[in-house]
């Protein structure tokens, strides 16, 4: 069985979870605390030197990198695909993930949070600020490419690589208050999404190490 080595909050670690379920592969996961920065570990780093998450422990090896290890998924267990059959189909479902995963995620990621409040001193208020201006950066062309597209409840017949990444970028935004009035074609999305049972299953409430779970 696979081991998914992840948090609970990660944006990353959750598209892997969202992956799965919607593949209907079977997994462990095991928690690894980001809050005391275990993933910087020796044990954690002999294993994954990238030192982040999720690391996915999969067919006798350890793999990083969450949009490769999606891509790796797809390829090895082809069965209930998350990218589309048709060429173009596949560019546009890349298009769009991949703007989330190379424009969002590097600056909103933990470590440069954290950096932003140790060593530039800067207040919560005031990282919200920064988190919510890169947000909006690529959240609106992404939201104006959807309406292009004429978007229904996914971007295609169903979820796949598209909502396994916007559905964790809309989460972390929504944590730090940002403001999807404007972005109806990412809030149908996301909505449409949370009704299913994969998604639900792979939500950050639902996750073994989540302090507040109920």
């Amino acid at each position: 069985m696979m081991k998914l080595h992840g948090y609970y909050r990660s944006s990353t670690s959750y598209r892997l979870r969202i992956a799965l379920e919607l593949k209907g592969l079977d997994y462990e996961y095991v928690p690894v605390n980001l809050l005391t920065s275990e993933q910087k570990g020796q044990a954690f780093t002999s294993r994954n030197p990238f030192g982040s998450v999720p690391l996915l422990e999969a067919d006798g090896r350890d793999r990083a990198q969450s949009m490769a290890q999606l891509e790796w998924l797809d390829e090895a267990y082809p069965e209930n695909p998350l990218l589309p059959a048709d060429v173009e189909d596949r560019y546009t479902a890349r298009e769009l993930a991949y703007a989330i995963a190379t424009e969002l995620h590097a600056p909103l990621n933990l470590p440069v949070l954290k950096y932003l409040a140790n060593e530039y001193g800067k207040s919560q208020d005031e990282i919200g600020v920064w988190y919510r201006h890169w947000l909006a950066r690529t959240l609106e062309p992404l939201e104006a490419r959807l309406a292009q597209l004429g978007t229904g409840d996914f971007l295609f017949d169903k979820p796949g690589f598209f909502e396994v990444c916007l559905l964790p970028q809309v989460y972390n935004a929504q944590r730090f208050a940002f403001d999807f009035s404007a972005m109806p074609h990412i809030t149908r999305i996301e909505q449409a999404c949370l009704a299913l049972p994969a998604f639900q299953r792979a939500h950050p409430d639902n996750q073994i190490d989540n302090p507040e779970r109920k």
